[in-house]
């Protein structure tokens, strides 16, 4: 399988020319990486730009305490990275949560590209557009409007919708999710979010098999998380 039709599987590069995709395929690597490898650190030079091939990652940062604030989930198909032009001093923090390949390439190279094809500058576009989006949906449900519980429903739904696969049940989220990651994401201590999980079974609006959480109706889910109200 050569360069265009390995990258052309991923949604970012689905526009992008089949020469672009085999310049950055000769310029790059693919790294299989085992789960829990930190693919950058925050603070340091990067010299890369990543992109999800298969499995899943984490970005995050830490707070002024040292928890770990986690921002997104990405999986097959997405750029990792931040930074590209500006700032090469990488701000966040990406691990993987599943065992991964990833693509990395040179930013000069990717850089390079970029200035030859502008179906490459519109998928990076696209892809910091719609970070920028899920951050302010993020902030509105920070402001205290919004109880914790559904604060934790909308954020199961969304991952639902992102890695949901149908079961007998609902929809089970294709992730290992123990209670101390939901509380990553959140921002919430590991006991506060435990309490949280067991008020969404008592709705029944989930269902917790060891690590997998299965959304038992989007649609009664999505009604409390924007409402508050939860039915039977």
């Amino acid at each position: 399988m050569n360069g265009k039709e390995r990258l052309s599987e991923l949604d970012f590069f689905k526009h992008v020319s089949d020469e672009t995709l085999n310049e950055l395929w000769a310029k790059g690597t693919v790294e299989r990486c085992l789960k829990g490898t930190v693919i950058r650190r925050a603070k340091e030079l990067n010299q890369n730009v990543y992109f999800q091939v298969s499995g899943k990652s984490v970005v995050y940062n830490l707070t002024h305490t040292g928890r770990r604030k986690i921002i997104f989930i990405l999986g097959k198909g997405h750029m990792l990275n931040g930074h590209i032009i500006q700032n090469h001093v990488a701000s966040l923090f990406i691990e993987t949560i599943e065992e991964s390949s990833i693509f990395r390439v040179p930013i000069s190279a990717f850089i390079n590209a970029m200035k030859k094809d502008f179906t490459l500058v519109e998928a990076v576009l696209t892809a910091q557009e719609t970070k920028i989006w899920r951050l302010g949906h993020q902030l509105k449900n920070t402001m205290g409007s919004i109880y914790m519980e559904r604060k934790l429903a909308a954020k199961l739904w969304k991952l639902s919708r992102d890695f949901g696969k149908e079961t007998k049940d609902g929809i089970e989220i294709d992730l290992n999710l123990p209670i101390t990651f939901l509380a990553d994401m959140l921002g919430a201590p590991r006991e506060t979010t435990s309490r949280l999980c067991s008020t969404l079974m008592e709705y029944d609006l989930i269902r917790i098999n060891k690590k997998r959480i299965t959304i038992v109706d989007k649609d009664r889910m999505a009604h409390f998380y924007k409402t508050g109200e939860y039915y039977l």
